[in-house]
């Protein structure tokens, strides 16, 4: 692996362990340090954080044309750890909701490093490279959950914002080393030119995105609140186990990762993504079932299937783009991604509040039932025959 592709990773690795820490544990943070038990406030915060991240991300993507990459991640990261201190301190909720959510303003420009580390790779790599970053984030879930587990169970749950400063030196510590090591490059006028003549057409953002937003919105119904859901299940208040069972999946998708290295498969997203999404369907509805024996088995198929689905979507994106467009056309996507979150983030505060916990693992199998119809109405024709393909390369390199 080249050094700059490495300590990229790396920079990913430690922030999405950041970002991933309460993701299981908002219902008890918000009980423990606030005194708040209602899902539906939870479900508000959670919201209220994607919709910052959605709005920020295309944001630094503009200013990424203009300043470099690494560059900027040092300014922005610097002041996600000074705000994370911040929200460590802060007196009530209302602070902290100002607070945590201006820290995610800066902390959301790392999501810059994924279009960097991609426009590095050739067209042929872009599946392998989608599959570890795919490894990484859930890497990053399990040690996050763990860690966030441990400190919910052993100290004061504000301490995690102390520990995510941790995590944003890191990356302004490679930022600089990279730098240093001159492996980077401001954006040349060519490029810039490039970007704002050959971004992606609406209507195939559209179309993705819309594939996207229903993905999201569906995979991320059941996360909030699974670590509740688990401690009901199994009578057990651990808050380190009911972590290690969260982040199950993402040990199924390192598994993943090394058979498929191992068989040196690169993966076909038009061939992987119907049987991938119709597995995470079936491991939500396992999960659904109230059996211990049968959510453990859920956990393990809906991790399997969650990664395969993913990189296929991602590889989507990349194989429409351009390398000088990939940060502008990643950013238009992640806005229906974060918005397809934020959505899921309402409906599960309100579903749990009504219901609980079990409906929202039915809600996201039917959630991803819809997207493999609207994949195939939406996405799949546009690649199925060689006048579709030329037409669709028309389609997103015109002027928009």
């Amino acid at each position: 692996m080249r050094p700059m592709k490495f300590w990229l990773i790396a920079m990913t690795l430690a922030a999405v362990v950041s970002d991933t820490m309460l993701l299981p544990f908002y219902p008890q943070f918000f009980e423990r340090v606030f005194g708040i038990t209602d899902p539906n406030y939870v479900g508000a915060y959670i919201a209220a954080c994607c919709a910052v991240v959605m709005l920020a991300f295309p944001f630094w993507a503009r200013v990424a044309r203009r300043i470099p990459v690494l560059q900027l991640l040092v300014y922005t990261q610097l002041a996600a750890g000074l705000f994370s201190v911040l929200c460590w301190a802060a007196p009530s909720a209302t602070a902290f909701w100002l607070l945590s959510l201006t820290m995610l303003v800066f902390k959301g420009s790392y999501l810059l490093v994924y279009p960097l580390l991609m426009s590095q790779e050739a067209l042929d790599g872009h599946g392998r490279t989608i599959g570890l970053l795919s490894v990484v984030v859930h890497f990053g879930a399990i040690f996050g959950a763990l860690l966030g587990g441990s400190v919910l169970q052993f100290f004061e749950p504000r301490q995690v914002y102390l520990l995510m400063t941790f995590g944003d030196l890191f990356q302004i510590l490679v930022c600089l080393y990279l730098l240093r090591q001159k492996t980077s490059q401001a954006p040349r006028a060519s490029d810039e030119a490039e970007d704002a003549a050959h971004p992606l057409a609406w209507p195939v953002i559209l179309r993705l995105g819309s594939v996207m937003f229903l993905f999201y919105f569906a995979i991320y119904l059941t996360r909030p609140f699974f670590a509740r859901y688990w401690e009901a299940l199994s009578g057990n208040s651990s808050e380190v186990l009911a972590g290690a069972i969260f982040a199950l999946p993402g040990a199924v998708a390192v598994l993943v990762l090394w058979l498929d290295y191992r068989r040196g498969h690169s993966g076909d997203a038009k061939g992987v993504l119907l049987p991938a999404m119709a597995l995470c369907a079936l491991g939500l509805m396992l999960q659904a079932s109230g059996s211990m024996v049968l959510v453990l088995a859920g956990r393990l198929l809906y991790g399997w299937g969650l990664f395969r689905a993913t990189v296929g979507l991602d590889q989507l994106l990349y194989v429409l783009s351009r390398p000088a467009s990939y940060a502008a056309d990643f950013s238009k996507i992640s806005v229906f991604q974060n918005l397809g979150v934020l959505v899921s983030s309402f409906a599960t505060g309100a579903l749990v509040a009504f219901a609980g916990p079990r409906p929202t693992f039915l809600a996201g199998a039917l959630g991803l039932a819809l997207t493999l119809v609207l994949y195939l109405v939406l996405v799949r024709p546009l690649f199925s025959s060689s006048r579709n393909a030329s037409f669709l390369s028309a389609l997103s390199r015109s002027e928009t």
